[in-house]
């Protein structure tokens, strides 16, 4: 089995395609199936998210292209810049993955199928509409968008870890 490991930047030629969808392309270990059939093993980095397009070298020297697969994704769209604004303030306050895109005005944005979030956007006055499209959501701001060797996300805190502050008096 074809064990895919090395994240590249390029290559002359590409021996294979492997189609995900969103939610398998942030796994850094799994078991997949090339366009071809053939079945390969995932070994990324941990934090990695694949995007459509990027490749992937494997064991044996081949390279591996990843293509987004389509989903089932609401569209966005506002009259408004100022109205999507509000609807990705509204989308990320609920901590939803969203794509942006297009331009200032003309922008819209992506999120998975989701009734209840497609209720509210309209109530904001949004234009919902379902596609299947591959979706390439942000990653946030410690998500890993830009890769620099020297950047490292910041770890959560544990949600019942105490957070000391330099006011706090020891008692």
């Amino acid at each position: 089995m074809l064990t895919l490991n090395t994240k590249i930047d390029a290559a002359e030629k590409i021996d294979g395609e492997l189609v995900l969808p969103f939610e398998l392309r942030e796994k850094s270990r799994q078991r997949a199936t090339l366009a071809s059939g053939e079945e390969v093993a995932m070994f990324t980095v941990r934090g990695t998210v694949l995007r459509n397009g990027d490749l992937l070298k494997g064991d044996d020297g081949r390279i591996v292209k990843i293509i987004a697969a389509r989903e089932a994704t609401y569209r966005v769209d506002c009259l408004t810049p100022r109205d999507l604004l509000r609807c990705a303030f509204h989308l990320g306050n609920r901590h939803t993955q969203a794509q942006v895109d297009g331009d200032v005005s003309a922008g819209f944005l992506r999120i998975r199928k989701d009734t209840v979030l497609k209720e509210m956007l309209e109530g904001l006055g949004a234009i919902v509409t379902e596609e299947t499209a591959p979706f390439e959501p942000e990653t946030g701001a410690y998500g890993g968008g830009h890769h620099h060797d020297d950047h490292h996300p910041l770890a959560p805190i544990p949600l019942r870890q105490r957070i000391h502050r330099p006011a706090d008096k020891e008692s």
